[in-house]
């Protein structure tokens, strides 16, 4: 996980979904595929290095509006380039209500997280679709997808751009489980909910992550989704997201090597 994580100062969850085996045999490039959290506390060195470095050259922003007013990238729009797709699920909305109150049960957050991952991929499947055309745009330099926390629209974006690039469904959600080892809990999580709800507040960590990570039955939901509507990920790839076999061999000239 260390090769992976790119502990940028100010960044959120950022690191380097590339260096994966495919299925057959072949090494999806590093230093070109990113996912991260928000970006805007990424200190002035920080986003030095994430230029002149990390060479990124799109930045995927599937936050929204009011998610990119409050927490602004602190890029110009052209430097990297800026692709803005806004992901709202519905059920996202009722779980922000219900994260006001401090006595949701665990199970109710868990299925909370289970019903977004499922609307990601039944809804959402032409925002990933230009996803794809803003990575596909891309000839030379880095591509970096990112949300608030970089774990749910990030997570499942990065699913389907590694499936795409030929990586085994194990892997991928092993890289999807890195997100709890990444947001550190004591620094970054913890000190979130104590300004959200008093420096005095306790929390026991298994219900916060519950939210504020990830588990592996949030992305088998979406799974589960794909599953019942396109016999597996395959099929969506090409039906639902638009991704043919010619898109497909593209991507993995460029990122797979």
């Amino acid at each position: 996980m260390k090769e992976r994580n790119l502990p940028l100062p100010g960044a959120v969850n950022l690191r380097d979904f590339g260096g994966y085996v495919t299925e057959n045999g072949r090494l999806v490039r590093r230093r070109k595929l990113y996912r991260s959290g928000s970006l805007t506390r990424l200190t002035p060195e920080a986003q030095r290095a994430f230029v002149n470095d990390l060479r990124v050259h799109t930045i995927c922003d599937l936050r929204r509006p009011e998610e990119r007013s409050d927490e602004p990238t602190p890029f110009p729009m052209d430097r990297p380039r800026r692709v803005e797709i806004p992901i709202d699920p519905g059920s996202a909305i009722a779980m922000r209500a219900e994260f006001e109150k401090r006595d949701v049960p665990l199970a109710d957050r868990i299925a909370f997280m289970v019903a977004i991952n499922e609307e990601l991929a039944r809804h959402h499947r032409e925002d990933y679709a230009r996803m794809f055309e803003a990575l596909l745009d891309i000839e030379d330099g880095g591509f970096l997808v990112h949300c608030a926390a970089g774990k749910d629209r990030t997570g499942f974006g990065c699913a389907l751009i590694l499936h795409a690039l030929g990586v085994d469904e194990h892997t991928v959600v092993e890289d999807y489980l890195l997100t709890n080892e990444v947001l550190d809990f004591e620094s970054y999580v913890l000190p979130r909910m104590k300004a959200r709800f008093g420096a005095d507040a306790t929390f026991e960590r298994e219900e916060v992550m519950a939210l504020a990570g990830v588990r592996p039955e949030y992305l088998r939901a979406a799974y589960a989704a794909i599953e019942e509507e396109f016999e597996g990920v395959e099929y969506y790839l090409e039906q639902a997201v638009g991704l043919d076999a010619a898109a497909r061999e593209v991507l993995r000239s460029r990122f797979v090597e």
